[in-house]
């Protein structure tokens, strides 16, 4: 067993969707990620990676079918604990363009990096546990490491910039060391986290369709790049669709769609929704 992992059973594939639950929050959020990705019809497994969740967070997650695997948050120094936490973070670069929710922790954002110590996978695919599929993405597991799509979600500008949202990944013992070994040196400073540290170490990272993690802020800022014939990721990005939030109004038919994968609601057939107003 790899260190700070404690899976629950083994793997039933080679390959696997992967993301990452830090509360109860986003606990919910992977429930219905899961029951998403399972209503494509994949075979691969679907892997929550857990911190502090409880009990009751968990089990529905165990009913779905998911892989729940425990982890320990990565052993960084006390130096780069208090620059990125919460308070810290935000007081050097404060996010300007949506709000992030209460329950949101940044430093928790490092644990992902544990996927790379999934060596029983062949290959996987991270994704965001406040995002949902609506297509199959099975291709996905035959690209290289490293691809993710670009942060587009206000202008065509932000092209050259990734979002850690989803991502292909091949798990490596060796890869993960080379990670613990550049991320916590004396004064760094990742200032969106993971996805800055990503970026860093992928520098000539491969960019997927906006279409494989379209963020959701595009419904309304960029309605011209919106096509539900394409998009197979939705991916929530600042607020959560199981928040009350001022922007709920203007997102309801995405909120819709995640609630029936919650099951909270109906599932809505993707096909019949309108275009953006």
């Amino acid at each position: 067993m790899s260190v700070g992992l404690m899976p629950e059973g083994p793997p039933a594939s080679r390959f696997a969707y992967v993301t990452l639950a830090t509360n109860a929050d986003y606990a919910l959020g992977a429930l219905a990620l899961v029951n998403s990705i399972k209503a494509t019809g994949t075979g691969a497994d679907c892997v929550v990676l857990h911190t502090a969740v409880p009990e009751a967070g968990l089990e529905p997650l165990r009913q779905v079918g998911a892989r729940l695997i425990g982890v320990d948050l990565l052993d960084t120094s006390t130096e780069f604990n208090a620059t990125h936490a919460r308070e810290a973070l935000h007081a050097r670069a404060a996010f300007t363009k949506g709000v992030k929710p209460p329950f949101h922790t940044p430093l928790d954002n490092f644990a992902k990096l544990r996927l790379w110590q999934l060596v029983e996978y062949e290959a996987v695919v991270f994704i965001d546990a406040d995002a949902v599929m609506l297509r199959n993405c099975d291709k996905l597991f035959a690209y290289p490491e490293f691809c993710a799509a670009p942060n587009v979600y206000e202008s065509l500008t932000d092209f050259h910039r990734l979002n850690s949202g989803v991502f292909t990944a091949q798990p490596s013992a060796e890869t993960f060391q080379l990670m613990l070994d550049r991320l916590d040196r004396p004064g760094m400073f990742w200032r969106r986290t993971d996805q800055t540290f990503l970026e860093s170490f992928f520098p000539d990272w491969h960019g997927l369709p906006v279409f494989y993690n379209m963020l959701q802020y595009v419904w309304f800022n960029m309605p011209d790049l919106w096509s539900w014939e394409e998009i197979h990721i939705l991916h929530y990005q600042y607020e959560k669709p199981w928040q009350d939030h001022e922007k709920a109004g203007r997102l309801r038919p995405l909120i819709d769609i995640w609630r029936g994968f919650a099951g909270q609601g109906p599932r809505l057939d993707i096909a019949s929704l309108p275009a953006p107003a």
